[in-house]
């Protein structure tokens, strides 16, 4: 019993140390067989060092030759000048309303009517009194005494002195050299003598006989009838209607609200230490909150003598043409106001200039390479700088990408 185990043990260690021995085999010809193949790739590939480097992707602008204007911002609100409250200047009952809210009106068209019928028989009233009178005075011209229609030499002379004295009075008091009393004073010599001449001889007879009164009222009788139709002062839009048709209307009454949009004015306001570079006739781009993206130009059009005091700013008058009437009077605007043109100024876009070592730089593109180039500035914006040497006209310079640039870079152009 002993024995067998024994012989089984010896059997049992003979097995593992041949198994070992094969699996020690079998690793060392693998990994020799691994190096072999690893030394193989290696020789295939080239070295890491012979490799080529891809280009860089940049986005360049050119240096072109242009204006360069500078400009100042300001915020600005819209209003326009045309904007008016009609109201009724004769009472009566409103027989028409031809509008609505929003309506687009021509300048002089029908706007609304009050019932005339009133007026109509006061105008009749006051034509016949004027007929009466003037049928008097001819009655009395028939039997006028002959000697008064010839008046004398001598009033002709003193006329004609009075006149001339008149008329040197006249300008003057356009000049501002005499007073207006000085003037009503020359005007009365000047009647005086034409009523001693006979010229003022009818004129006086006929108030004498109440024509001239009769006259005025007949004409004061027409005008309150033509103000029983309301027209329109000039083109716009209605807005704010406050009446009916039917209605009894006294005089001074609100009717409605017109409106011009046409024709748009924006107040910008712009500090003391700027004002003096605002010139009338300017160019003003405006924006929007409502058009985000889009710019209006408009025009500097007054700037105002006064300062304001109180936050030391000066108010400066721009127009604004609106076609379209998409501004609406009330928005609020920014405003970039050209103060200063520098023509023909050599330009490349501020993305393009660096500052390495205290020193302004660009990158030009040449032969696909990023060339380094120091500059010298001149004048600038906020979109451009003015180059006096380092860079020629047409040359593309690299705008973005550059930040991390060296000289000689590889680089290819990308829209």
């Amino acid at each position: 019993m002993i024995q067998r185990r024994k012989t089984f043990l010896i059997t049992l260690l003979a097995i593992i140390i041949i198994a070992l021995a094969v699996g020690g085999f079998w690793l060392s010809k693998r990994k020799s067989t691994g190096e072999s193949t690893a030394a193989e790739n290696q020789s295939a590939s080239p070295p890491a060092e012979t490799q080529s480097v891809a280009p860089i992707s940049v986005k360049v602008g050119i240096a072109e030759i242009k204006d360069l204007e500078k400009r100042i911002k300001s915020p600005g609100e819209v209003y326009t000048e045309k904007n008016i409250v009609l109201k009724a200047e004769v009472g009566g009952i409103l027989k028409k309303l031809y509008v609505q809210e929003g309506k687009h009106v021509r300048q002089g068209e029908l706007l609304a009517e009050l019932d005339d019928t009133s007026y109509r028989l006061i105008l009749e009233q006051r034509e016949a009194a004027r007929l009466k009178a003037l049928s008097e005075l001819l009655l009395d011209r028939l039997f006028q005494e002959p000697g008064l229609s010839a008046p004398k030499t001598e009033d002709n002379v003193d006329l004609k002195k009075a006149k001339e004295a008149y008329q040197k009075a006249e300008k003057a008091y356009s000049d501002g050299l005499i007073s207006q009393a000085e003037l009503e004073r020359a005007r009365r010599d000047y009647e005086l003598a034409q009523i001693g001449s006979g010229l003022k001889r009818d004129e006086i007879i006929a108030s004498a006989k109440g024509l001239t009164q009769a006259e005025v009222e007949t004409k004061m009788a027409r005008l309150d009838l033509e103000k029983t139709r309301i027209t329109a002062p000039f083109s716009g839009i209605i807005t704010g209607i406050k009446v009916a048709p039917g209605e009894t209307i006294e005089t001074g009454r609100e009717l409605f609200t017109l409106v011009d949009v046409s024709q748009l004015k924006i107040t910008a306001k712009v500090l003391e230490t700027e004002v003096s570079k605002i010139k009338v006739g300017r160019e003003a781009d405006i924006r929007f909150s409502a058009f985000p993206g889009r710019v209006f130009k408009g025009a500097v059009l007054a700037v105002s003598p006064v300062i304001n005091k109180e936050d030391k700013t000066c108010s400066v008058f721009i127009g604004l043409e609106n076609p379209a009437e998409e501004i609406k009077p009330g928005m609020h605007a920014e405003i970039e106001i050209v103060t200063e043109i520098f023509p023909k100024r050599l330009l490349v876009p501020q993305e393009a200039v660096l500052v390495r070592g205290g020193r302004p730089l660009v990158f030009v593109v040449e032969n696909g390479l990023a060339k380094w180039r120091y500059i010298q500035t001149g004048q600038e914006n906020e979109q451009y700088v003015e180059v006096l040497d380092g860079v020629k006209e047409g040359e593309p310079v690299i705008v973005e990408g550059h930040m991390t640039l060296a000289h000689d870079s590889a680089v290819r152009i990308v829209e």
